[in-house]
């Protein structure tokens, strides 16, 4: 039996795959224990080569070919194949800490956790190949750990802003049960389904433990928004605010996600007005938005209420106010 499947989208990271591969196979794990889930989302470089030579070397590793269609059908394609009792999402151009799994994932076995959540550290190029020639330049707490319910951590320790699905060990069954999956074909996924974790989880918990490298400051599909990628924000968006209609919510827990998704709102409208530079594209974001969510509306304190009266009356003059902000501001900062 399997304790833990890991599960990696591979698409033209030809650069980063051997690293990443090679600090999930440095940490200490048993290979007959663990699993590794490669979904090639139809990679044009020679990304499968460079994981054709660990395939030679390991005996654990499971590929899956699709044509591409994104992160979020590759993850989900992913879940489905895993029989670990676990499952970590690791994203092909960032690491895994040196030895930071065996600990994090002994503890979830003990305690039956739902979700256990570390902490990652960002890095860029540089210091990550700095890392790789001395990895004890971090620091790691083992001891540090805190068992929460889900609720809690929604509370306490969920930043609307960083919505990051690869700094967390997923009890498998906890995600089968309540049949917790990606939103197919979408970026910014990881939002809708972090929340919709937090918010089912009974037993979970918290570490400071660093687990996770977090590479910066190269190409991703998290650069400037354009037309589709703003679609597919206001698709996540619509998807986590259904969350509010889960049975048993407590009116702390629905004011907090009432926040969160206002938070993401206030980055796609900026991101509209910064970004998009048709008018027509910005209708049809705006458009959409309003198609898939409908009763989207928020009315926790001044700010939310006016940005609320203004998306829902005058969105097109509100986005336009905050283009020609955008650009005042940049005039400003040149001078």
């Amino acid at each position: 039996m399997k304790k833990l499947s890991i599960i990696i989208p591979v698409y033209n990271v030809e650069k980063y795959i051997g690293p990443c591969l090679n600090s999930i196979f440095s940490q200490g794990l048993d290979e007959d224990c663990f699993e590794v889930i490669i979904i090639n989302d139809g990679t044009k470089d020679k990304s499968m080569e460079v994981i054709t030579g660990f395939v030679c070397q390991h005996t654990n590793i499971i590929i899956i070919d699709q044509k591409n269609q994104g992160m979020s059908v590759a993850r989900n394609k992913g879940m489905e194949k895993a029989v670990g009792d676990y499952i970590l999402f690791v994203d092909s151009d960032d690491l895994l800490v040196e030895r930071s799994l065996p600990t994090l994932l002994e503890r979830a076995i003990l305690f039956k956790a739902d979700m256990v959540v570390a902490d990652f550290k960002r890095m860029d190029d540089e210091e990550i190949d700095c890392y790789l020639r001395k990895p004890s330049i971090i620091q790691n707490n083992c001891d540090d750990i805190q068992e929460k319910t889900g609720w809690t951590m929604f509370l306490e320790d969920l930043n609307p802003r960083e919505c990051y699905i690869w700094r967390i060990l997923y009890r498998r069954e906890f995600l089968a049960s309540n049949n917790i999956q990606y939103t197919p074909g979408i970026c910014y996924e990881d939002i809708p389904f972090l929340h919709e974790c937090y918010l089912k989880a009974s037993k979970c918990l918290r570490t400071h433990q660093s687990l996770y490298i977090y590479r910066i400051g190269h190409a991703s599909i998290t650069k400037a928004i354009n037309k589709k990628t703003g679609m597919d924000f206001g698709t996540a968006i619509a998807k986590t605010w259904e969350l509010k209609h889960l049975n048993g919510l407590s009116s702390e827990i629905k004011e907090r996600l009432n926040d969160n998704i206002f938070a993401a709102l206030s980055v796609l409208l900026y991101a509209i007005a910064h970004d998009i530079q048709h008018s027509s594209d910005k209708a049809a974001i705006l458009k959409h938005l309003k198609e898939v969510a409908p009763d989207l509306h928020f009315s926790h304190g001044r700010k939310q209420q006016f940005v609320n009266f203004m998306y829902q009356k005058m969105p097109y003059t509100y986005i336009t106010i905050r283009s020609l902000y955008v650009k005042i501001a940049k005039r400003c900062h040149r001078r």
